[in-house]
C-alpha cells in the first residue's frame, strides 16, 4: 500500500508538470505524514542530513565551480586546437577532434551539459564551415558530450557513490578505460561515416603545432594530472581533490591564460624583456590583481552561475534522498529484492531488466536523482546474483549518459539546440545515428564486467602486494 501510493503520487506530480525535486519531495512528505510515524518537523531534519550526511556530495558544488572557469577561461578552444592538431589530418578529423576535445575536457569538468556547452559551442559552427552537415556536427557533439559524466571526475559517479557508500576513487578508476573506449567507437563511427560522404581530411599541421598546441593546453591537461594522480595516489579525497581544482581553475582562468578578469588581454610577455624583469612585472600584476578579481563583474557572474546550478542540483539531490530514506524505511528495496530473486531471473536477463527500466527513467528524470531513487533498489539484487557495485555503478552512469540525449528532459539536447539555434525535434533526429553507438556500447559495458574492473582490480592488486 505505502509503495503503490508513493510511485503514484511522483508520478502523478510528474504527469501534472511538477519539477522533479518538488515532485520528489512531495511525494515523501505525503507519504511520511499519512503512513509514518515522523513528525512534520523530522522531515526538515532528514532533508538537511541528506546532503551534510554525505562527505562526497561536498565534491559537486567545486567541481561545478571548476568547470564554470574552465568553460569561461579559455581552456575549451586551447584544448580544441590540441585535439585538431593531434587527429584533425585524418579523414573526418575535424569531428575526431571534438570528440576527443569532449573526452579531454571531461576530464576536468565532470559535467555533461557543461561539456557540450564549452566544446560545441566553438566545433560546430567550425564544423559546418569545414563542409561537415550541420546535422552530423550537432549530432556527434550532443554525444560525445556525455562523456562528462562517464570520464572521471563525474558528478553522477560521486552521488552512485553516497547512495551506496561506495568509493568514489574507485568509481572514478572503473569509468576511466569505458570513458576511452566510448570515445574510440565514436571516432571509429565518424570515420566510416566520413569515408562514405567523402569528407575531406585536413593538412597533417607538423609535429610543431602540435608541441605548441600541447603547451598552450597544459594548463587543462594539468588539471586533469592534479585531480585524478591526488585521488588514485592516495593524497587527497575526491572532494579535496575538488576543492583544488576549483582553485586551480580560478587561477588558471584568471592569472594564467588571462581570458577573463582584470588581466583580460595583458601579456605574459613584451617584445625583448629580460626574463628577471618578466618574473617582477608579472608577480606584481597578479598581486594586485587578485583583490580586484574578488569584484571583477565577469568573477562574480561565474560564482553566481555555478551557484545557481549547484543549489538546484543540491535541491535534487536533498528531496531524492528524502525519496530513498522512505524507500528504505519501508523496506521497499527488500520487498523487491526479495520478489525478483524469488522468479528466478539469470544474470544476464536481470541486467537487460535493469537496462531498460534506466533507459524509460532517462526520459523523464535527471540523472542524480534516478542514480538516488534506483541504486538502493537494485543494489541488493545485485549482490545476491554476484554482480559487483562498481560494475553496477558503471552501467548505471552509461545508461545516464543515454538519458541526457532522450527527450523530453535530455540536457544535452536544450544545449545544442541553443547553440544550433534549431528545435529540439532537429536536434533529436540528429543524435539519434550517434545514440546507435552508444547503445552498443551499453551491451559491452554490461556483458563484459572487465571492462569496468580491470582498474579497480589492478589497483586493489597493487595495494595487496
Amino acid at each position: 500500500m505505502t509503495t503503490a501510493a508513493l510511485f503514484a503520487l511522483l508520478f502523478g506530480c510528474m504527469l501534472m508538470g511538477m519539477p522533479i525535486a518538488i515532485a520528489l519531495g512531495f511525494s515523501s512528505i505525503v507519504t511520511i505524514l499519512v503512513f509514518s510515524n515522523d513528525s512534520l518537523a523530522s522531515i526538515a531534519l532528514k532533508l538537511l542530513q541528506g546532503l551534510s550526511g554525505h562527505y562526497t556530495l561536498l565534491a559537486i558544488p567545486f567541481f561545478i565551480l571548476s568547470s564554470a572557469f574552465l568553460t569561461t577561461g579559455g581552456v575549451a578552444k586551447r584544448l580544441i586546437r590540441f585535439a585538431i592538431s593531434t587527429v584533425g589530418y585524418i579523414r573526418g578529423g575535424l569531428a575526431m577532434a571534438s570528440v576527443l576535445a569532449c573526452m579531454l575536457f571531461a576530464a576536468i569538468s565532470g559535467s555533461s551539459p557543461a561539456t557540450v556547452a564549452a566544446i560545441g559551442s566553438l566545433v560546430i559552427t567550425g564544423m559546418v564551415k569545414a563542409g561537415y552537415p550541420e546535422n552530423m556536427a550537432a549530432g556527434v557533439i550532443t554525444n560525445a558530450g556525455t562523456l562528462g559524466i562517464l570520464i572521471p571526475p563525474s558528478i553522477v559517479m560521486l552521488v552512485y557513490a553516497a547512495a551506496t557508500e561506495q568509493s568514489a576513487a574507485r568509481m572514478f578508476m572503473a569509468g576511466f578505460i569505458p570513458g576511452i573506449l566510448l570515445g574510440l567507437m565514436l571516432m571509429v563511427a565518424i570515420y566510416i561515416f566520413a569515408r562514405v560522404k567523402g569528407l575531406s581530411a585536413a593538412p597533417f599541421a607538423g609535429f610543431g603545432e602540435i608541441i605548441s598546441s600541447g603547451w598552450s593546453a597544459t594548463g587543462g591537461i594539468l588539471l586533469m594530472i592534479i585531480v585524478l594522480g591526488s585521488i588514485y595516489g592516495g593524497i587527497a579525497s575526491p572532494t579535496e581533490a575538488a576543492a583544488v581544482s576549483a582553485v586551480y581553475a580560478y587561477a588558471i582562468a584568471i592569472f594564467g591564460y588571462r581570458d577573463m578578469g582584470p588581466l583580460r588581454g595583458v601579456p605574459w610577455r613584451h617584445d625583448g624583456e629580460s626574463l628577471p624583469r618578466l618574473i617582477a612585472r608579472n608577480v606584481g600584476q597578479m598581486v594586485l590583481a587578485l583583490p580586484k578579481s574578488i569584484f571583477d563583474p565577469e568573477v562574480r557572474k561565474v560564482v553566481l552561475d555555478a551557484s545557481k546550478i549547484s543549489v538546484m542540483l543540491l535541491f535534487v539531490i536533498a528531496n531524492a534522498m528524502l525519496f530513498a530514506h522512505v524507500l528504505t524505511t519501508e523496506r521497499i528495496p527488500h520487498h523487491i529484492a526479495e520478489a525478483i530473486t524469488t522468479w528466478g531471473l539469470p544474470t544476464w536477463s536481470f541486467l537487460l531488466v535493469v537496462n531498460i527500466l534506466l533507459l524509460l527513467a532517462g526520459n523523464f528524470m535527471e540523472p542524480s536523482a534516478i542514480t538516488l531513487i534506483m541504486a538502493p533498489i537494485l543494489l541488493p539484487i545485485a549482490l545476491k546474483l554476484g554482480i559487483d557495485p562498481i560494475h553496477l555503478g558503471i552501467i548505471m552512469v552509461v545508461n545516464m549518459e543515454i538519458g541526457m540525449i532522450t527527450p523530453p528532459v535530455g540536457l544535452n539536447l536544450y544545449v545544442t539546440a541553443g547553440i544550433t539555434g534549431r528545435s529540439i525535434g532537429w536536434v533529436v533526429a540528429a543524435a539519434l545515428p550517434w545514440l546507435m553507438v552508444l547503445l552498443a556500447f551499453l551491451v559491452l559495458v554490461t556483458y563484459i564486467p572487465e571492462i569496468s574492473l580491470f582498474l579497480p582490480q589492478y589497483f586493489d592488486n597493487l595495494k595487496g602486494y
